[in-house]
């Protein structure tokens, strides 16, 4: 004869703890030590037990799973944001659903029904084009403070959001150059209605200026973010005179594309011309030679999110309206930057220029 499933007392038994702990540690966790969940946990593989999911949401009135839009899900970048969210999310008992916002004929009507039939408890969008459509869908299914931007945000919307400090990483990525010796730096920008791509670009001329370099209209040419438009940008930039020594590439996509079409016309980088990307995804790494970047936090971007929306999900962030939260942002140095031939290096803060942005993120602008 077949034992019967175990169920949660079994486990409480085996814990040594109350039913109530261990329904803590299914539903949240992060309010019990780490040596109370260890043992709730370890009591469960030892009997079996399986949460009856569905029951659960039933009796609980909300669905179990979180809608997350990514602009596009081919970019390698969002890999890491995406498995640190669903690590989160899943260990809360949350399932994750993964709409491409951009892929042809996506539909905004999908995203909005989502909302207006109960399918998901709320939202994490990396993509900041939110329309009208979705946001009316959100107002009427009262969910609107149920959803969190990450990564790309829009000020029309009143709504909290979880970003690098893109800013201080063109800041980094200037003040790298800089140091080198370079006084002709170029920048290719991501696309022109992106708020990531104007907040770099806008932080890279200010830096410029700040380090008094003269950037002619022609050395910020237009991308992006994709590997097509870093070798694009490659032809116009080398094509100029006179060229600049080095480049900013306000992805890593389109820095490891410029570099391919820099060889392909005969220029050795960093000799020639020095190039430096935005994310750090795991390609820069291991491309040749290593691609020097500015480190986005993408796993703990992604933590951050899932951890936000999580507390507006039980309540326990009263906070309405916008806020920010920074996920610091870094220097990583490899191989595609180097000082400029025939040239003297000005010093780590350029000729009499600005000290050097630091490596750590702003205070995280959260109302308390």
């Amino acid at each position: 004869m077949q034992n019967p499933p175990p169920k949660i007392k079994d486990v409480a038994h085996v814990a040594g703890v109350s039913t109530a702990t261990v329904s803590r540690a299914l539903t949240q966790p992060d309010r019990l030590s780490e040596a109370t969940r260890q043992k709730v946990f370890d009591a469960i593989e030892t009997t079996g037990y399986r949460v009856n999911q569905a029951a659960r949401n039933l009796r609980t009135r909300r669905a179990g799973a979180v809608l997350v839009l990514v602009p596009n899900l081919g970019n390698p970048f969002f890999s890491a944001i995406l498995s640190s969210m669903n690590d989160v999310l899943s260990a809360n008992g949350y399932s994750v659903l993964v709409f491409d916002s951009q892929q042809p004929g996506a539909s905004e009507q999908a995203v909005a029904d989502c909302f207006l039939n109960g399918s998901v408890d709320g939202m994490i969008t990396l993509d900041g084009h939110m329309t009208s459509t979705t946001a009316k869908a959100l107002r009427n299914a009262n969910m609107m403070r149920n959803v969190v931007f990450c990564c790309e945000w829009s000020d029309q919307w009143p709504l909290p959001s979880i970003r690098s400090n893109n800013g201080l990483g063109a800041r980094l990525a200037v003040d790298h150059l800089v140091a080198q010796g370079h006084r002709k730096i170029a920048h290719v920008t991501g696309p022109a209605s992106n708020i990531l791509a104007e907040m770099r670009k806008s932080a890279f001329l200010q830096r410029c200026a700040t380090h008094k370099l003269d950037v002619p209209a022609d050395w910020v040419v237009q991308g992006d973010f994709s590997l097509m438009a870093g070798a694009q940008a490659a032809d116009r930039i080398l094509a100029l005179s006179p060229r600049p020594t080095g480049v900013f590439c306000a992805s890593d996509a389109m820095a490891l594309s410029f570099i391919a079409r820099c060889r392909q016309r005969g220029l050795r980088v960093p000799d020639d011309i020095s190039v430096i990307g935005f994310d750090d995804i795991e390609m820069a790494a291991y491309a040749e030679p290593g691609l020097t970047t500015i480190r986005q936090d993408r796993a703990g971007l992604g933590r951050l999110a899932a951890q936000e929306l999580l507390a507006r999900l039980r309540g326990e962030q009263k906070t309405e309206g916008a806020y920010v939260i920074y996920a610091p942002v870094a220097l990583i140095e490899r191989g595609t930057t180097a000082a400029p031939q025939n040239a003297t290096q000005p010093g780590a803060n350029g000729r009499g220029g600005p000290e050097p942005a630091t490596g750590f993120p702003e205070p995280v602008d959260k109302p308390a």
